[in-house]
């Protein structure tokens, strides 16, 4: 039997498109050199950058091509950090939320325990999104960034980045976001959401693993994470992955054609999933109540009476991939700093769908934790944790 894969906000299958443009390009030559292969590979890797801007619709000369969407929001988060205090900004102030993923929330605290930047981190509501008052409260004179998560990559939980952007445009503020689980199923209008740097992941929308996008404002002052050849505008120095960039380029195309259509089609897999595990003692649906203010792929649940490593463990013995959220790196499991954020109790399991989901797929998970979950209850046929699972503080279980 196939797994029933129930774990697309970590990584979601490449898109044959995505496929062919890797294979494609992946003998590439150097795009930087002088010669013909050399200048097919870059001409490769500028379409792809067009195409990107297309989806996004921003400047292709905005589009700069990363190794994935930690290091996009490690290249904002401390590049227009760092370009302010170059600038003289002695004491510069930095507003963020708690519920961020770790590769925005740990750039800032970096920077914070350096003494690079004072540090604020608002709280979210208990449905994990947050509220754009109490983001611009937290503005003050001396802030040069907000970064505010485009959606959560737990809850599915939609903040509302347009109420937050107008303010910060009239005092000079940089805003940027964390859109990497917004993508698939989101519309993103990088101007009209008023965002000056936006990161991005191809593998969350169709496309491989290794390469992420950092959508950054022209004229915006940022300084580089890394120094080299001064490639993608001196802000990103490093040889071009031609072939992981053509597919990215290709992934994203593919993903904005059908995203209008998948949105609807996965909401309505999401709500059977939802109704489907509804009836089963104790096991409650997190997040936010209205549709519209969550990812159309997400399902997050907190299941009362059983441990999170049995139940991941029993799920994977059934063939059913899905995610705890989080764990430590010794294999304990413990509620993620999101959930903590918004005061969820219980043990967190999170069902997020993709391109690949199907009916077939969300009945089966239904019909499996029916089963599961009252016999882990039970104690009986419990199986024994036999291995450390991942933190889910890496980008790429996000």
């Amino acid at each position: 039997m196939a797994t029933t894969y129930l774990d697309h906000a970590a990584t979601t299958p490449p898109r044959p498109e995505a496929r062919a443009a890797l294979s494609m390009w992946l003998d590439a030559a150097n795009a930087s050199s002088p010669h013909a292969p050399g200048q097919r590979a870059r001409m490769a890797i500028e379409e792809a950058r067009e195409t990107v801007a297309d989806a996004l619709r921003c400047s292709p000369h905005e589009v700069v091509f990363t190794s994935g969407g930690t290091e996009a929001d490690n290249l904002a988060v401390k590049g227009i950090v760092w370009a302010a205090r170059d600038r003289g900004a002695t004491d510069p102030h930095l507003v963020t939320t708690a519920v961020e993923h770790a590769a925005v929330l740990e750039p800032a605290r970096w920077l914070a325990d350096r003494g690079d930047v004072d540090l604020t981190v608002v709280a979210p509501g208990p449905d994990g999104r947050v509220a754009p008052e109490d983001v611009l409260a937290a503005v003050r004179d001396d802030t040069v960034l907000v970064s505010v998560m485009a959606a959560n990559n737990e809850l599915g939980a939609i903040n509302d980045l347009t109420a937050i952007a107008p303010t910060l445009q009239e005092r000079g503020v940089a805003l940027h976001s964390d859109a990497v689980q917004a993508f698939a199923t989101l519309p993103i209008d990088v101007p009209a959401w008023g965002v000056d740097a936006m990161a991005l992941s191809a593998h969350k929308f169709g496309g491989p693993q290794g390469v992420g996008i950092a959508v950054l404002r022209r004229g915006l002052a940022i300084d580089p994470l890394a120094h080299g050849g001064g490639q993608d505008r001196g802000v990103r120095s490093g040889t071009f992955a031609a072939g992981l960039i053509a597919a990215c380029g290709a992934a994203a195309r593919a993903a904005a054609d059908d995203r209008g259509s998948l949105a609807t089609r996965l909401r309505a897999l999401s709500d059977r999933l939802a109704a489907g595990v509804a009836g089963i003692d104790g096991v409650h649906r997190d997040g936010p109540v209205e549709a519209a203010d969550r990812l159309a792929s997400h399902v997050h649940l907190s299941i009362d009476g059983i441990a999170s490593d049995g139940l991941i463990l029993a799920l994977d013995d059934a063939e059913v991939a899905a995610s705890p959220g989080s764990a430590c790196g010794s294999g304990a499991a413990k509620p993620s700093h999101v959930l903590s954020a918004v005061g969820i109790a219980g043990t967190p399991l999170r069902l997020s769908l993709g391109w690949t989901s199907t009916e077939e797929d969300v009945d089966r998970a239904i019909d499996v934790l029916t089963d599961v979950i009252p016999r882990l209850r039970s104690g009986a046929g419990a199986p024994t944790l036999s291995f450390a699972p991942l933190t889910d503080q890496s980008r790429s279980d996000a």
